[in-house]
């Protein structure tokens, strides 16, 4: 029997729509309060394999993070970032700079804790900092209040906001991407078909 041939898989090619989706609290809110029930469901009682590996060395030599330093970072994010810069922005306006974010923060705060115990830190800190966001009532005027990050210069407290939500997309993302890595050679030749086991990474916080 002749072997089958199949044709080559074409590239899809998708055009960007040029509608700009303006950001809304309401919206936003809905989506950080799920991260913590979607980590939970994802890396909840796993074995270390897709919790604790990483991806290796990054050229320069530094080591990639693993699923538990991703939960890490999310936890010194809620601390430091997030509501303390909106309170900022709030009370100081462009007055007062941004205090700078220590993204390596984890390295350390994280030591000696299981990854059970980061889910429900970080649950329980979401859960206090939605709170607290609710409680301060914003409105369109509060969201167009600007404050100076201290690389970036001059945002808006709804570009913070909207950071805070697509931050918790990228580090789905990169939770996603690290534990396919685990199995990048297991797949074998199916890896042609994994974008996953492709992506080439993704920005700094």
């Amino acid at each position: 029997m002749p072997h089958k041939i199949y044709p080559k898989r074409q590239a899809r090619i998708y055009e960007s729509m040029a509608t700009i989706r303006e950001f809304s609290l309401t919206e936003a809110m809905a989506l950080l309060a799920r991260t913590p029930a979607t980590l939970d469901a994802l890396l909840r009682g796993l074995p270390d394999i897709w919790v604790r590996n990483n991806e290796g060395r990054t050229q320069e030599g530094s080591h990639t993070w693993s699923p538990f330093d991703v939960v890490g970072h999310l936890i010194v994010g809620e601390r430091t970032d997030w509501m303390p810069r909106a309170r900022i922005i709030l009370q100081y306006g462009e007055a007062r700079p941004f205090d700078p974010f220590d993204r390596l923060a984890q390295v350390k705060e994280s030591q000696g804790k299981s990854p059970d115990q980061l889910l429900d830190e970080f649950a329980r800190l979401r859960r206090d900092n939605l709170a607290a966001l609710h409680a301060l009532d914003l409105h369109p005027e509060d969201l167009a209040r600007r404050g100076t990050h201290p690389e970036l210069g001059a945002v808006t407290l709804s570009q913070l906001l909207a950071t805070w939500a697509v931050h918790d997309l990228t580090h789905l993302h990169q939770v996603s991407r690290v534990m396919a890595h685990q199995y990048r050679d297991a797949v074998g030749p199916w890896s042609a078909y994994l974008g996953v086991l492709k992506c080439a990474g993704h920005s700094d916080p």
